[in-house]
């Protein structure tokens, strides 16, 4: 894919895209691995989010969708699931605010009956030039959103969480390896490596599994609402695939490690969706 420039901004959407990413799953066919499972996805308004959240539905599940503010990209994503005959219930709010991540989980609860799956996806990225012109607001803000929700969200979530049930993250090949124009959402995708090893030692007891994604380069909103027109124009295209990836090619990683039946003695494990590269900081 060869996309050219473009420019919008944060946290982006969906429909001002060029292309419009794969995102709705539309070849996809369920078996129901997940079936009558309550999810809740956060960042589930779009992109990645959009195709974990249509995938869990397309297998049997009902969704909550946590957001900030797409509304219209959220609407959508929302008919997609309940096409699929499933309940989806959308959360807007901001994660960085820990009322919020508590309040989606208690949501989430109140509307589907339960929570059995947990995806922590929601990220926020700025493109630097250099080191110098990271401020300490910035730095902050990246943390909240991308690294203390992920706790928020999984402490209030596991009141609710039994035996069976799965935390999947989403992290990055940029905690693989670093980036030095996105230095501080760097360190939040590998402080998300870190801690879904560290949770999924802790959680064994409870028999609740936790594990992580990590995608190289993806055709979401986040790219042309924080990055150049110059690097989205070349954006993937550093990868061996000599691409991005598309959330539609992603999303059924999060299905394989959601569903007992396929990953029941997998946790702990961060998968590298990496268009080819094997040996990331290599």
């Amino acid at each position: 894919m060869n996309q050219p420039r473009q420019s919008q901004q944060p946290p982006g959407e969906t429909g001002r895209m060029t292309p419009e990413p794969r995102d709705e799953m539309s070849g996809y066919v369920g078996r129901d691995l997940l079936r009558d499972r309550r999810a809740l996805v956060t960042g589930g308004d779009s992109g990645i989010g959009r195709a974990v959240a249509v995938a869990f539905a397309k297998e049997g599940a009902d969704v909550a969708v946590a957001y900030l503010d797409e509304h219209a990209d959220a609407e959508h994503t929302a008919k997609l699931v309940r096409d699929q005959g499933r309940r989806c219930v959308l959360l807007p709010g901001d994660l960085a605010d820990r009322a919020q991540c508590v309040h989606i989980v208690e949501e989430t609860v109140r509307e589907l009956g339960g929570l059995d799956l947990l995806v922590n996806n929601i990220a926020t990225q700025l493109q630097l030039d250099s080191f110098d012109e990271l401020t300490e607001e910035q730095w902050m803000r990246t943390f909240d959103v991308n690294i203390h929700s992920y706790f928020r969200v999984t402490a209030a979530a596991l009141k609710h969480m039994g035996e069976g049930s799965s935390i999947i993250n989403t992290g990055s090949v940029n905690g693989l390896r670093g980036n030095k124009k996105l230095i501080d959402y760097s360190a939040t995708k590998g402080a998300v490596h870190a801690w879904t090893y560290a949770m999924a030692q802790s959680l064994i007891p409870r028999k609740i599994r936790v594990n992580c994604v990590a995608p190289g380069p993806v055709w979401t909103p986040l790219i042309p609402a924080t990055m150049s027109e110059e690097h989205v124009e070349g954006f993937g295209g550093q990868a061996p695939y000599g691409r991005a990836a598309q959330p539609d090619e992603l999303a059924p990683s999060y299905v394989f490690l959601a569903s007992e039946v396929m990953s029941s003695y997998y946790t702990g494990e961060v998968l590298a969706a990496l268009g080819g590269e094997t040996t990331p900081g290599g």
